[in-house]
């Protein structure tokens, strides 16, 4: 061990005693004995929030490489077990494979006190920590520890920027004297709302028993009570078969809300965050302790291996961050579903279960498939998916339109017409597409005048030699890719048209002023600064639009396209009439939502009298603007009923673009809570989109009930054969994946080399 390495942080304040501080105490010392490293915690030595503590295989794996002597003390006391068991209307459908370790949280806590002492770290116990301002006059580094309510972080909230969110649910940590036998969620609809039960084991004769509600159900039943023992023997009560007629116990336990934190920076000169303090995770993936442990070995790793303190806070959090938002995705998916568990409750037990098992979208079909392949082919079964056939190959009907899969190659817009005629590239482009497996083709919208074109490049169908143009590629498809649906989406760009090609700069007025064509929208509210400020339609101008739209759509129908989608989303110019960020108009066409929706369904019901009665019709709308006073998920659900009461067959549910100021929050499937949301309370078919990237991700959510279409774009930029190439990845040929005649001998993954081949023989066994 270098001196340089021992010496970068010699007097190092810990504030907080919990595992993450702990254990960061004790891998510095272990990392420079000379060190001198105090940990200052209020509490007793075995006060503790909960009971049992879930780490991960990985989680271990890291504890025992840095030190094997703490890890072997809790390999020693560990309680492993692989099932998931879901009871949902009394039947209990099990899951195995998982892989589980726990113990008491109180035991992990004496073993990382033991070792600290053992390696000289100085503990003070029922001692508050000095000011964090003196603490970072007298210590090279203060490590704030110090959990949720943190503070450090409130002391230096200018520097940290902390964001913190509380949840609906209401929830309350106890415990059972008997050990589960499997890691149990119990579903309990009682009189008064859905309530659930996590229960695991963490000692051969203990378990951890989170119960967990609504605040209107929580207040319903009685739970607010300041009783909270009385609560407790009610929630008891409720789970008397989960826990065999068993009480439950109490550690000073009391009733919460969980919250969400998370922070902008997580150092401020020599003070950094860990834990709790820095970022917390929903407890229903388990993830609390595990992070807080893992941020103690990223920072202990990061102080050895870099030359400064400010270097190393730097690597900690460059390293642990990424980590941490990746977790906090999955725990806000696992949070939400739970905060919405009442609409799940229709499905079929096994389906739920399912559902509940990938809810995070960390488990996922496959991976389940791998873990447990009976209870995934039972789930399957329940479905309707034929043998060996993956959930997205089974067929979906939308009016007299069958679909033979579930994938559906998402809008695209290409910036490649000329006077909106689309001409070889779209053959090439959307033909590619078609051949490539998809049930359906989408095009890119499809403007319905020339003023309504997003880019010069757009393409419209506002001419006789546009339609000609487009019965040229639908009869293709149907021609070379039978089985193929192509659908066309119908769209006017409103406030956002009159702007530069994609890759000359998004959103960017026309460079050439006299270029530029008049916009037109619900408000006068230019997109962005520098944009077009657009004239407010008046009520002559909007039947005139309404005319465009119907003189388009005609052409379609004509034109050979088997299905017709109303593009409402994205700000443009029916979107613009949606959102209440957008629409500031105060005639019957907007204010309220009713009248919010009036223009849209207008333009819609036009449409659906010339569209052909047995071609199904979709909408596509921004379930949320992402932006503080704009569409809500309630509006989104509304929208939904109000298109489908007027004929609409399915719902395609994307979110934002709506405003330039918009704050997605960005991930793997994003967008699905939306589209489950639509589909569970609206009752319409939905097609769900956004970072929908592998057939694993649509299998899962195809399965799991939360949408009926997956739609996918970049995917299918990146690999034109996508579908195909999911069903030979799949060892999948039947009727769902159709290979072209011309391309059937390239239905197999080509061999690569020698990899697979016995390796020779180079030595003779002694």
């Amino acid at each position: 061990m270098s001196t340089r390495a021992s010496t970068r942080a010699q007097r190092i304040a810990v504030i907080g005693g919990g595992p993450g501080g702990l254990y960061a105490a004790a891998l510095l010392k272990r990392l420079a004995p000379d060190r001198e490293i105090t940990v200052w915690e209020r509490n007793a030595p075995h006060d503790t929030f909960g009971f049992g503590v879930v780490l991960s295989d990985e989680t271990l794996g890291g504890i025992e490489h840095a030190d094997p002597v703490v890890y072997a003390a809790l390999r020693d006391e560990f309680v492993r077990w692989d099932d998931i068991d879901v009871v949902h209307r009394g039947v209990r459908h099990t899951s195995g494979g998982h892989g589980f370790a726990a113990l008491g949280r109180r035991r992990l806590l004496e073993i990382l006190q033991g070792r600290c002492r053992q390696l000289g770290v100085d503990l003070r116990f029922r001692t508050e920590a000095p000011p964090v301002a003196e603490l970072r006059a007298a210590y090279d580094l203060v490590i704030a520890a110090d959990g949720v309510h943190s503070r450090t972080r409130e002391t230096y909230a200018d520097a940290f920027r902390p964001h913190i969110e509380e949840h609906r649910n209401r929830y309350i940590w106890l415990a059972a004297d008997f050990a589960f036998d499997a890691f149990r969620f119990e579903i309990a609809d009682t009189g008064h709302g859905v309530m659930q039960l996590h229960g695991y084991p963490y000692s051969d004769h203990e378990s951890t028993v989170i119960v967990e509600m609504r605040e209107e159900v929580w207040r319903a039943a009685g739970f607010a009570d300041p009783d909270v023992h009385e609560t407790i023997e009610r929630a008891a009560k409720i789970f008397t078969d989960a826990l065999g007629g068993r009480a439950l116990n109490s550690n000073n336990s009391s009733w919460l809300t969980f919250r969400t934190v998370v922070n902008d920076r997580w150092s401020h000169g020599n003070c950094v965050l860990i834990g709790d303090a820095a970022h917390t995770a929903h407890f229903s993936i388990g993830s609390g302790t595990k992070l807080a442990v893992e941020d103690a070995l990223a920072l202990a790793a990061c102080l050895h291996e870099h030359p400064t303190i400010g270097a190393a806070l730097r690597a900690y959090e460059a390293e642990r961050r990424p980590v941490v938002a990746s977790t906090q995705r999955a725990a806000r998916a696992s949070l939400e579903w739970f905060e919405d568990l009442s609409r799940h409750l229709g499905q079929p037990p096994r389906q739920f279960a399912f559902n509940l098992l990938t809810r995070s979208r960390r488990v996922t079909h496959d991976n389940l498939r791998l873990r447990d392949a009976r209870f995934t082919a039972a789930v399957e079964e329940e479905f309707g998916c034929p043998a060996d056939t993956p959930p997205m190959f089974t067929p979906f009907a939308l009016r007299g339109l069958r679909l033979r899969n579930r994938v559906v190659v998402s809008p695209m817009d290409m910036y490649s017409a000329a006077d909106g005629v689309p001409g070889d590239f779209h053959l090439v482009h959307l033909g590619a597409r078609a051949l490539g497996g998809a049930a359906l083709v989408m095009t890119e919208m499809v403007c319905v005048s020339a003023e309504g074109r997003i880019t010069p490049g757009c393409a419209g169908l506002y001419t006789p030699e546009q339609a000609d143009a487009w019965r040229r590629i639908t009869e293709f498809v149907h021609t070379r890719a039978p089985g193929t649906a192509i659908g066309v989406q119908l769209g006017h760009a409103g406030r956002k048209g009159s702007t530069r090609l994609m890759w000359e700069g998004m959103d960017e007025p026309l460079s050439a002023p006299e270029a530029n064509w008049p916009l037109v929208a619900a408000s006068p509210i230019p997109y962005k600064p520098g944009s077009q400020t657009p004239h407010e339609l008046t009520p002559r101008e909007l039947a005139f639009l309404r005319e465009e739209f119907t003189s388009a759509a005609w052409r379609a129908a004509r034109s050979g396209f088997d299905l017709l989608e109303l593009h409402c989303a994205h700000g443009y110019l029916l979107s613009g009439f949606l959102s209440p960020l957008t629409n500031r108009r105060t005639d019957a066409y907007g204010g309220s939502l009713e009248g919010r929706l009036k223009f849209p369904l207008e333009v819609f019901d036009a449409v659906r009298g010339v569209w052909p009665d047995d071609r199904p019709m979709t909408v596509r709308i921004s379930a949320t603007d992402w932006a503080e006073g704009g569409t809500s998920a309630e509006d989104a659900v509304a929208m939904a009923r109000a298109f489908a009461a007027h004929g609409a067959d399915a719902i395609d549910v994307s979110t934002g673009q709506v405003v330039a100021g918009e704050r997605p929050a960005y991930g793997r499937s994003y967008q699905v809570p939306y589209a489950d949301r639509i589909r569970g309370e609206a009752g319409i078919p939905v097609i769900s989109v956004g970072a929908i990237s592998s057939w694993d991700d649509v299998n899962s959510l195809i399965l799991a009930g939360r949408t009926d279409l997956c739609a996918l774009a970049r995917p299918h930029l990146y690999d034109p054969n996508w579908t195909l190439h999911a069903a030979a990845e799949q060892g999948y040929s039947g009727p769902g994946a159709v290979w072209p005649e011309q391309y059937r001998a390239g239905s197999r993954r080509p061999r690569t080399g020698r990899s697979d081949a016995p390796r020779p023989r180079l030595t003779l066994p002694g």
